[in-house]
C-alpha cells in the first residue's frame, strides 16, 4: 500500500517547527549567527535545487506528452490521407480544460483503429496484386519473380477498385482462354477418335499440363497456337483419308453397278458408302477413318478390279450410245427449228459433238444436256410463235399463188389450151385471183399481230433468220412497185391503142385475121356483158371548142376525165375540127400530131412517137377503167357532145380487165 500523502497545508507548519527545533539546537550548541546564516542559506539553496529538479522533470514530462500527441495526430493524418478519408476536426473550445494526458488518451484509441484499418487495407492490396501477378504469369508466361510492393501513400478504395477491375479483366481473359482451350481439346479429341489416334499423347506433345485432367492447364498464347496447329494437321490427315475413302467407295459403287452386286453384299460396306458425299463435319463416327480400316477397304476394292476389262468395254459401249443419242437429239433440234423457221444457236461443242465425244475432250452428258435444253427452249418458243407462224404460212402460200398467177398471166396462149386439165388451171387462176385480192389485208393483219407480239415479248420475231416485219415491208414495197409497173404497162397499152385508132381514122383500118377471129369468139360474151352491165356501144371521142389561152379552164375540164389518154384524145379531135353539137365559133387547135397537106408520112410518124414518149413521161397518174369491154375492131368515129370532154373505149383482154378491177 502506498503511503498516505500529507496535507500540503500542514507542510509550512512542519517546516517552521523544524526551523524552531533547529534554532533551539543551535542555541543549546551555541552556534554563532554567521554559522546559523550560512546553514540557513545552504538549506535554502538545497530546497531551491530540489524544486528546480522537480520543475525540470515536470517540463520534460509535459514536452514528451506534447510530442506524443503531435506524433499521434500526424500519423493519424497520414493514415487518413493514404486511405483518402476526411480528417476529424475538433473544436479547441470543447477541450480547454483538457490536460495533455487526457488529450493523449483520447487520440490513442482513434490512432490504433486507423492503424488497424490501414493494415487490413494493405493486406487487401497485397492479395489483389498477388492474384494479378499470378494470372498474368499464366496468360503471358512466367517472368522474373518480383516481390509485391504496396504503395503506402495510396491505399484508397479507388485504387483498390482499379486493381479489382484489372483482376476481373484478367480472370475474364483467362476464362475465355480456358474455353478456347477446351474447345480445341474437344475438337482434337474428336479428330483423334475419328482417326483412331491417342488423344493424351497428342495433347501432351503440345503441353504437359493439357494431359492432366485435374491440374491447372496452361492458357498462354504459345499453348493455344500449338493446339491450333495440331488441329490443322489432323484435319489435313482427315481430308486426305476422306478423299481416299470416297474414291474407293465410288469405285466400289461403279463396280457393283456393273456386276449387279446384290444389296445384301453391299450392306456390308454401308458405313463406307454412306459417307461418299459427306463433308468433313459430317464424318464423326469413331475409327471411321483409321488407317487399318482404309487399308481393309482398299484391299476389298482391289478384288473388284478384276472386272476392269469389262468396265472398259462397257465404257466404250456407253460412248457409242451417247454419240448416237447426241446425233439423234441434234437431228430432232434441226427438224424442230426447220418446222418453226428458227436458226438453232448450237455451240461449238455441240457442232463438233461427235468428234469431241470420240476424242474424249468433251463430256457426252454435257453435250446431250445442252442439246436437250435447246430443244426444250425451241419447243417453248415454237408454242409462242404458233399463231403468227400459221398466218405467215397462209401469207406465203398466197404469195406463191400470186407468183404463179403472174406467170400464168404472162402466157399469151393461156386461153388457147384445150387439153385435159385446162379447166382446172382456169379454176386455179380464179381461186388465185380471189386469194391475191386478200393479200393486202392479210399483210396488214400479220403486221399488226407481229408488232403486238414483239412489244409483248420484248424481242424481234425472226423467220428463217430474218425479221418478219422487214419481210412484210419488203413485200409491201415490192407490191407497190409491181402495181405501179402494171399501171404503167396498162397506160402504155391504152396509149398505143389510141395511137392506132387515130391512125385508122386517118388512113383507114385493115382488120387482121387474128383480130377478126378474136372478135368472133368474144362477140357473144362481150355483148352479153354489155347488156348485163348497162353499157352503151363504144363510140369515138368527141371534141369541144375551147381557146388556147384559157389554160386554167382546160386543166379543170381535163381533171374530170378518167385518165391521161383523154387529154390526148381531146387534142386529137380538136385537131380534126369535129364539132357536131352546134357550138358557136370554134377555133382550130394546132397539134403536133396534125399532118399538113402534102407533108411526108415519115414526119407524121416521127411526131406521133415523139408525142407519145413525152406524154407518157409527163402523165404518170394510173389509168382507171370504169367498165372495161372487149372490142373486135375500132368503129368509125362519130361526134357526140360530152361536158366539153371526151373518152375513148379501148380494147382489153380478159385478164387485163381482171387486173384493172383489182
Amino acid at each position: 500500500m502506498s503511503k498516505p500523502q500529507k496535507d500540503p497545508l500542514l507542510q509550512p507548519e512542519t517546516c517552521a517547527l523544524l526551523l524552531d527545533e533547529l534554532q533551539t539546537i543551535w542555541n543549546e550548541v551555541g552556534e554563532s549567527e554567521t554559522e546559523r546564516d550560512r546553514m540557513l542559506f545552504e538549506l535554502d539553496q538545497e530546497c531551491l535545487e530540489v524544486y528546480r529538479r522537480k520543475v525540470d522533470k515536470a517540463n520534460r514530462s509535459r514536452a514528451q506528452l506534447r510530442q506524443e500527441i503531435a506524433d499521434s495526430e500526424a500519423e493519424l493524418a497520414a493514415i487518413r490521407s493514404a486511405m483518402v478519408e476526411r480528417p476529424v476536426h475538433v473544436r479547441k473550445s470543447d477541450h480547454k480544460a483538457e490536460s495533455l494526458k487526457e488529450e493523449l488518451a483520447r487520440i490513442r484509441p482513434e490512432l490504433e483503429e486507423m492503424q488497424k484499418r490501414k493494415s487490413e487495407r494493405r493486406n487487401q492490396f497485397i492479395e489483389v496484386q498477388e492474384q494479378i501477378q499470378s494470372i498474368s504469369n499464366e496468360i503471358y508466361g512466367p517472368r522474373e519473380y518480383i516481390t509485391v510492393v504496396v504503395d503506402e501513400t495510396d491505399l484508397s478504395l479507388r485504387r483498390l477498385e482499379e486493381l479489382h477491375r484489372q483482376l476481373l479483366a484478367l480472370q475474364k481473359e483467362k476464362s475465355e482462354r480456358l474455353k478456347k482451350i477446351q474447345y480445341h481439346l474437344y475438337t482434337l479429341n474428336s479428330l483423334c477418335s475419328v482417326l483412331s489416334m491417342d488423344f493424351k499423347q497428342t495433347v501432351s506433345g503440345v503441353h504437359p499440363s493439357l494431359g492432366n485432367s485435374e491440374g491447372p492447364k496452361s492458357v498462354n498464347n504459345d499453348t493455344i497456337n500449338q493446339l491450333a496447329i495440331a488441329i490443322q494437321e489432323l484435319r489435313k490427315v482427315k481430308l486426305q483419308r476422306m478423299q481416299r475413302l470416297q474414291d474407293l467407295a465410288s469405285t466400289m459403287l461403279e463396280l457393283w453397278n456393273l456386276m449387279d452386286t446384290p444389296i445384301e453384299e453391299q450392306q456390308m460396306f454401308q458405313n463406307v458408302t454412306c459417307n461418299i458425299a459427306a463433308s468433313e463435319d459430317e464424318v464423326t463416327e469413331p475409327n471411321s477413318l483409321s488407317e487399318n480400316f482404309i487399308n481393309y477397304i482398299s484391299w476389298k476394292s482391289n478384288n473388284f478390279m478384276q472386272v476392269e476389262a469389262e468396265v472398259s468395254r462397257l465404257e466404250e459401249l456407253k460412248s457409242s450410245k451417247m454419240k448416237e443419242l447426241v446425233l439423234k437429239k441434234r437431228t430432232e433440234l434441226e427438224e424442230i427449228c426447220q418446222k418453226t423457221h428458227l436458226i438453232p444457236e448450237i455451240d461449238s461443242a455441240v457442232e463438233y459433238a461427235v468428234e469431241a465425244i470420240e476424242s474424249g475432250s468433251v463430256d457426252p452428258a454435257c453435250v446431250l444436256e445442252q442439246i436437250e435444253l435447246q430443244v426444250a427452249r425451241v419447243k417453248e418458243e415454237a408454242f409462242v410463235r404458233k399463231e403468227i407462224l400459221e398466218k405467215v404460212e397462209k401469207w406465203l402460200s398466197a404469195c406463191d399463188e400470186e407468183c404463179w398467177l403472174e406467170e400464168y398471166n404472162r402466157d399469151e396462149n393461156r386461153y388457147n389450151y384445150t387439153g385435159r386439165g385446162s379447166h382446172l388451171t382456169l379454176k386455179r387462176a380464179e381461186k388465185a385471183r380471189a386469194l391475191v385480192n386478200k393479200l393486202p389485208a392479210m399483210a396488214d393483219a400479220l403486221t399488226s399481230k407481229t408488232v403486238a407480239w414483239e412489244k409483248d415479248k420484248g424481242m424481234e420475231f425472226k423467220y428463217d433468220g430474218m425479221r418478219l416485219l422487214s419481210m412484210l415491208e419488203d413485200y409491201t414495197l415490192s407490191r407497190q412497185e409491181k402495181e405501179q409497173e402494171r399501171r404503167r404497162q396498162r397506160d402504155l397499152r391504152k396509149l398505143q391503142g389510141q395511137l392506132i385508132a387515130e391512125k385508122e381514122v386517118l388512113y383507114g383500118s385493115k382488120p387482121s385475121l387474128s383480130k377478126a377471129q378474136s372478135a368472133k369468139k368474144t362477140s357473144r360474151s362481150s355483148s352479153c356483158k354489155r347488156v348485163s352491165l348497162g353499157c352503151q356501144t363504144p363510140k369515138a371521142t368527141q371534141s369541144y371548142s375551147t381557146r388556147k389561152t384559157d389554160k386554167a379552164h382546160q386543166n379543170e375540164q381535163l381533171s374530170n376525165l378518167d385518165d391521161d389518154v383523154l387529154s390526148f384524145s381531146c387534142l386529137s379531135t380538136a385537131r380534126r375540127g369535129l364539132d357536131n353539137a352546134g357550138a358557136g365559133s370554134v377555133h382550130d387547135m394546132e397539134s403536133p400530131l396534125t399532118r399538113q397537106p402534102f407533108s411526108p408520112i415519115s414526119l407524121y410518124h416521127q411526131n406521133i412517137k415523139q408525142f407519145s414518149f413525152h406524154h407518157y413521161l409527163k402523165h404518170t397518174t394510173p389509168l382507171t377503167v370504169s367498165i372495161p369491154m372487149n372490142m373486135a375492131m375500132t368503129p368509125a368515129p362519130s361526134s357526140i357532145p360530152y361536158r366539153g370532154g371526151l373518152a375513148q373505149e379501148i380494147e382489153y383482154s380478159f385478164e387485163e380487165r381482171r387486173l384493172s378491177m383489182i
